[in-house]
């Protein structure tokens, strides 16, 4: 016995420690107007917080407490995701709207409480409703307690935040409406951007346009990379330059390096970036860029034929001095796939994780488009021939999603009140078993419909989820990320076509598979994926395309509570805000 607590001492000692140094972190968020001028536009105006673009940065410490009084005054409702935070306790602070709150209304205020214990590195936080968060996106990022000296890796000498954006020349709440009325998906984006900015090539040379990145020869710089962007995964570059991956989604990797980063929109990556040799000697001027990565295969909307156009930013060696045209780097063709998967598959955790080995709940889930009846809020439906009346849709075993509108999901699950709000029959397997990936199935008109849901998947608490998910090939091969609230879970294995469970079970890596919170199912494949629901609540899984989230590419999981007050969901806070 008194050897147990020998061992036990330090532990807890350092336990004690870790409580005593924890810290209030405290923001305020006044999500307003701004006026704005970009790609040839005189004046925009933008929903917008602190009248910042990204807002501002939150820095915490791992076991902080953060405290975000939101303040809207935007003429829309409001809602913030702390996207990737586990929420422990704090479930009331999650942010999708009509899941967890109902919006907060113009006028109106809500503080977002939460801590960051057992959590580090890079997150970021968005608008959780309409397409806000084309806008309202900012980096949220959560410190080693011990500082940099406690990474895991080589310590930088600098770090540099990278947030990756879209940019439309258009209201984008108009455009959500717009879709929400006719049941026709927003268009694609006019530009893409680095730190808000489009860079050099969508016209309009203004410098202003540009973000530079002023970095110091001989210095080792840490990029945090967050895709923010609404719809679209993103191939990243620099100019003469590789990466060293460290982290994803705030769980740390072994080292891996690469001269490209692929990220979908809701990932987040940590790079250490490695300059070429003569970058080291010289200096000089480069371009950081992006290019989407369009995943989609066969599809038949016109609109993919948008501009390719790379966003920019511009790496500084010279101090500003040079007026040198920077260098771009060669880019993957669009639609590398390969490329893509490579970098989305190889990584690993960085110790051994303990990814638990018993399951007590298999699930396999269709994730992909087709079509649906129009409904009361398509007020401008476009008749689709052959079969009139129908709009484009989405789902998740044939159960395309849609939000209750009086009381949100979990105010109703810790009344006990559900009934017209969801119900618990979200089903383990699709209705119908087909070959998901063939090319035919476009035309198959009954397997292409669905219907419109509020289905969730009840868990009892501590219950070990096994989930396949599969995309299908109704209106194109794509890969979807796909985003589960209040959890990280494992990523056991990837791969194309059909998932066989007969054979590709052999393939699942049990030892060090990466961890995230956010994985990009492949194109016309599928992912597994493994969690331990030992977190109350209602927590979404959906789409992070919002073009395909509003369109019912989601599902929500329902978590009983524990043996415990502290494994039960608490009362929720006194301003929650009211529908």
């Amino acid at each position: 016995m008194a050897r147990s607590w020998s061992l036990l001492l330090p532990l807890a000692l350092a336990l004690v420690a870790s409580v005593a140094q924890a810290a209030v972190v405290e923001y305020t968020f006044n999500v307003g107007n701004l006026s704005i001028s970009q790609l040839c536009q005189q004046e925009m105006i933008i929903t917008a917080v602190n009248g910042q673009l990204p807002g501002p940065t939150i820095v915490a410490t791992e076991g902080d407490t953060v405290v975000v009084h939101m303040v809207n005054e935007s003429p829309y409702n409001m809602t913030i995701h702390w996207h990737g935070i586990f929420q422990r306790g704090t479930p009331w602070a999650d942010g999708p709207a009509m899941v967890t709150q109902c919006p907060v209304h113009p006028g109106g205020n809500y503080t977002y409480r939460y801590n960051v214990t057992g959590q580090e590195g890079t997150l970021w936080w968005h608008s959780h409703i309409s397409f806000l968060r084309a806008t309202v996106y900012g980096a949220l990022i959560i410190k080693p307690r011990g500082g940099t000296k406690a990474y895991p890796f080589p310590k930088p000498d600098e770090e540099e935040v990278v947030v990756l954006g879209e940019w439309w020349k258009d209201n984008v709440n108009e455009l959500h409406v717009n879709a929400t009325e006719t049941g026709v998906p927003a268009r694609h984006a006019d530009a893409y951007t680095i730190n808000g900015k489009p860079g050099d090539f969508y016209g309009c040379s203004d410098p202003n346009q540009t973000h530079k990145f002023e970095l110091k020869q001989n210095k080792t710089y840490m990029l945090r990379i967050i895709n923010a962007a609404l719809n679209t995964p993103l191939f990243f570059k620099v100019a003469n330059h590789s990466f060293t991956v460290v982290a994803a989604d705030a769980c740390y990797t072994k080292p891996y390096n690469t001269d490209v980063v692929v990220i979908s929109p809701g990932q987040t990556v940590d790079a250490l970036l490695v300059p070429d040799t003569g970058v080291a000697a010289m200096g000089g001027r480069y371009y950081m860029a992006v290019i989407p990565y369009d995943s989609a295969v066969n599809n038949d909307q016109p609109d993919r034929l948008y501009s390719l156009t790379n966003g920019t930013a511009i790496v500084d060696y010279t101090g500003g001095e040079a007026t040198s045209t920077p260098m771009l780097p060669d880019m993957p063709k669009y639609n590398d796939t390969a490329t893509a998967h490579r970098f989305l598959s190889n990584l690993t955790a960085l110790v051994p994780n303990r990814v638990p080995l018993a399951v007590d709940t298999h699930m396999f889930v269709t994730a992909g488009m087709g079509d649906t009846f129009c409904g009361p809020e398509q007020t401008r439906c476009m008749p689709n021939p052959p079969i009139n009346g129908t709009i484009f849709a989405s789902s998740m075993n044939n159960a395309s999603f849609i939000l209750p509108k009086t009381t949100s999901m979990l105010e109703a699950m810790y009344r006990g009140s559900i009934a017209g709000v969801y119900t618990r029959d979200f089903p383990d397997t699709p209705p119908i078993v087909f070959d998901y990936t063939a090319d035919e199935i476009e035309m198959n008109k009954t397997l292409k419909h669905t219907l419109k849901s509020t289905k969730v998947k009840t868990l009892k608490y501590n219950q070990t989820v096994q989930m396949v998910l599969q995309n299908t090939r109704f209106v194109s091969k794509e890969s979807h990320p796909m985003h589960l609230h209040g959890f990280n879970f494992f990523v056991l294995a990837q791969g194309f076509g059909n998932y066989d469970e007969t054979t590709d079970t052999a393939k699942f890596n049990l030892v060090d598979p990466q961890e995230r919170n956010t994985v990009a199912v492949p194109t016309g494949g599928w992912a597994v994926i493994r969690f331990v629901a030992d977190n109350p609540g209602m927590w979404f899984m959906h789409c992070h395309f919002d073009a395909h989230l509003d369109f019912g590419l989601g599902m929500v999981f329902e978590v009983q509570n524990g043996p415990t007050p502290e494994t039960s969901l608490p009362p929720p806070p006194s301003d929650l805000p009211q529908c």
